[in-house]
């Protein structure tokens, strides 16, 4: 099949697009240029114009969709001019299927701008005839991976920890392996056509299990206080001070925290059956020293 991908060059396209490049036929899309690589056809398109999200999707079967906007001033906007732009483009194709990863506990009433960015984007994505499939993870453990590289930063940087109420909040990582595998996993099947799927780790914890087992994996003993008063919005700032991620960025992934997001539908489980991966292998392998 014909496979286009859609934010190529993100934590979960790039690895995607290595996988699916051994059963499909790829083209990458990314804003600019990149070399061609083997199995791969790289296209340049911006999401947010018609005439270059036509041009990369024509004569694709399925259309993965990792486009977001999370730092710019407006990103709930851009993410909707730009799902509306690849939408109706799919639909002019004659795609077949679109495939769309969210995020866990976007069905929350209490909904950050951030998850409800990610929601309204896949209602968006599902506004034509083109078969929706809509992946649904929590915080993604792998190698540039914001809210992991964050999480990490905070174990590294600081000794203490004056956190707000979020770190009691539960959620379900999940290995960037396996988010890749469930992705490739429902490229062209029938049965996830249309459906919503939640996608998580075997583990459910706390944000401060997450810090303490990173702690411990780093070899290290912060002192983590949880304080009620800190608001989500001096945290952002506060972790722009201490970690590499940008206040426009952190302040929406955080503001998300406050949000459980842990598996509530398993079907991902039989329509796509992987070993998954634990959370100390996966941060393991995410924190492992780079070669070269």
């Amino acid at each position: 099949m014909k496979v286009v991908v859609f934010g190529a060059t993100g934590t979960i396209g790039r690895p995607l697009v290595d996988r699916l490049a051994g059963e499909h036929e790829v083209v990458a899309v990314s804003r600019r240029e990149h070399q061609e690589s083997d199995g791969v056809t790289w296209a340049v398109a911006d999401a947010k114009d018609p005439d270059s999200v036509a041009r990369v999707l024509e004569g694709a079967e399925v259309a993965y969709y990792l486009v977001h906007s999370l730092g710019a001033a407006d990103f709930e906007a851009e993410d909707l001019e730009a799902a509306e732009t690849t939408a109706r483009a799919a639909e002019q194709a004659g795609v077949a299927q679109l495939v769309y990863l969210g995020g866990l506990g976007d069905d929350s009433p209490d909904l950050s701008p951030h998850l409800r960015s990610r929601r309204k984007t896949a209602q968006r994505l599902a506004s034509t005839s083109v078969p929706l499939t809509t992946l649904r993870a929590a915080i993604v453990v792998g190698r540039g991976s914001a809210a992991f590289e964050t999480i990490v930063a905070l174990v590294d940087r600081l000794p203490a920890m004056v956190t707000p109420r979020w770190v009691s909040t539960r959620t379900q990582p999940i290995a960037l392996t396996d988010v890749v595998e469930y992705l490739a996993g429902v490229c062209g099947l029938d049965a996830a056509f249309g459906q919503e799927l939640d996608v998580g780790g075997p583990e459910v914890m706390t944000y401060r299990e997450m810090l303490e087992r990173i702690a411990t994996l780093r070899s290290k003993r912060p002192r983590i206080v949880e304080v009620p008063l800190l608001t989500p919005y001096l945290s952002s700032l506060w972790l722009h001070i201490v970690t590499p991620v940008k206040a426009p960025v952190a302040r929406p992934l955080i503001e998300g925290l406050r949000n459980e997001t842990i598996v509530r539908d398993e079907r991902i489980r039989g329509l796509v059956p992987i070993p998954l991966t634990t959370f100390d292998e996966a941060a393991q392998a995410a924190l492992a020293p780079t070669g070269g």
